[in-house]
Order: structure tokens, then C-alpha cells, then sequence
């Protein structure tokens, strides 16, 4: 019941400050909740981008003894060879899509939606800008993982094997360790183009998101949204 409400929950948003023409939906991490996030994405709102932090349902997870909390999926170890809750984390891949899906409805164009997350929100981001039909205009990824990596290869990704990601890790993550950020940036660079994936790294960063982290998605963003956006204001004018 608690998931069903849970997931029952509109995102949190926080709208562009004129006509929203692209879209960012970030993911939390385990335990959180959207809101948290929409307020430090309103610190780096701009005119035309709307911001769309969505919330996971309530779930047992393994990891924290069976103990119920908002999570994408279950985890049962951040071990780099771990069990995975393949189903759940599918099913949670399916229900990024579907709000990828309603906001190109609403009139926003798939490439200039960027897909970001923290933690578990950036494992989920990730697989899923890999595994979704829709050509995105980038993902940001912060202290996560891959996903099903072993079972993901090139030929399951459709329409975003040139996508751009930027991926953040801090070298003192006692949670989500270094070497799984670093073991997933190599396999990104096999399946995708490795001239398009940045791995920024912060020596003294813990299992969190700090101000520097932010600076750097907002040039990610600035980049692969603004970027588009100045091209069509050229083509207009």
C-alpha cells in the first residue's frame, strides 16, 4: 500500500521561468524523496528549463534489513558482484520512460531532456537513458553505478549511443566506492562514444553532492541544452 501511495505522489517540480522548451528529471537516491532536489535545482533554475525530480515508491530493501523506505528499486549489496533486483530495476526503467514519454506529449523534444541522478537515482538514470527508445540530449550521473551491466552490450542500446554523460564520483565514498564509479565509466566507454562520457572525480568527497558537483552540472547543462536552444534562436532570428 505504502508503495502504491508513494508512487501515487506528483513529482516535485520546479518550472522554467518562461516557456519551458527542455526538460531535466533527476533522480534521489535511497530514502529521499524529490523534494529535497527540486530545491537545489531551483538554485540553478534558468528561463526556459523545467526541472522534474520525481518520487520513488516505499519499498522493503535488503540492504537496510528488509526496513521500508522511498527506493527505485531493492538492493541487496553495492558490491560490484552482487545480486541484482533485475525485475525492479526494469519495472523502475519503465516508469522513467513513461514520464520521459508524457513530457515529450506536453511538447518538450526527447533530445533536449537530460536524465540525472544521485546514488540509486543515478544507477536508475543511467540504465535507463541506455534502454529508452527516446534520443535524450544527455545524463548526469553522481556517486552511482551501472545497472545490470554485465547483461547491458551496444546492441541494446537503440537511440543514444552518442549520447553525453557526465559522471561524478567522490574518492572518499564509503557507500558507493570509487572503483564502482571507476568500473562503470570504463564500461560506458565500451558501449558508448568514449569522446562523449566526462568522469570528474573529488578526492575528499564523501557519499554526497557538493557545491563543485553543482557547478560542473550546470556547465553539462549550459552545454548540451543551451547549446541547442542558441542554434534555434539563430535559425529564428
Amino acid at each position: 500500500i505504502c508503495g502504491k501511495i508513494m508512487s501515487a505522489l506528483l513529482p516535485a517540480i520546479v518550472p522554467a521561468a518562461c516557456r519551458a522548451t527542455a526538460a531535466v528529471i533527476f533522480l534521489h537516491g535511497l530514502g529521499d524523496t524529490g523534494h529535497g532536489w527540486a530545491e537545489a535545482m531551483a538554485g540553478i533554475r534558468t528561463p526556459y528549463i523545467k526541472y522534474i525530480c520525481p518520487h520513488a515508491p516505499v519499498m522493503p530493501v535488503t540492504l537496510n534489513m528488509n526496513m521500508a523506505m522511498p527506493s527505485w528499486f531493492d538492493i541487496v549489496s553495492l558490491h560490484p558482484h552482487a545480486e541484482e533486483d533485475e525485475t525492479g530495476i526494469k519495472r523502475a526503467a519503465e516508469s522513467i520512460k513513461a514520464l520521459i514519454d508524457q513530457e515529450v506529449k506536453n511538447g518538450i523534444p526527447s533530445h533536449r531532456i537530460v536524465l540525472g541522478g544521485f546514488s540509486q537515482g543515478g544507477a536508475l538514470s543511467l540504465y535507463t537513458a541506455l534502454t529508452t527508445h527516446q534520443k535524450l540530449a544527455g545524463v548526469f550521473a553522481l556517486s552511482c553505478w551501472l545497472p545490470l551491466r554485465n547483461s547491458l552490450s551496444q546492441s541494446m542500446i537503440s537511440r543514444n549511443k552518442d549520447i553525453s554523460v557526465l559522471q561524478c564520483h567522490g574518492e572518499a565514498d564509503p557507500l558507493v566506492p570509487f572503483i564502482v564509479g571507476c568500473l562503470t565509466v570504463e564500461k560506458l566507454k565500451v558501449m558508448l562514444n568514449p569522446s562523449n562520457i566526462t568522469f570528474k572525480t573529488y578526492s575528499k568527497m564523501p557519499h554526497s553532492a557538493c557545491l563543485e558537483v553543482c557547478i560542473n552540472q550546470g556547465c553539462f547543462l549550459f552545454i548540451y541544452i543551451y547549446k541547442y536552444i542558441a542554434i534555434l534562436l539563430f535559425r529564428i532570428q
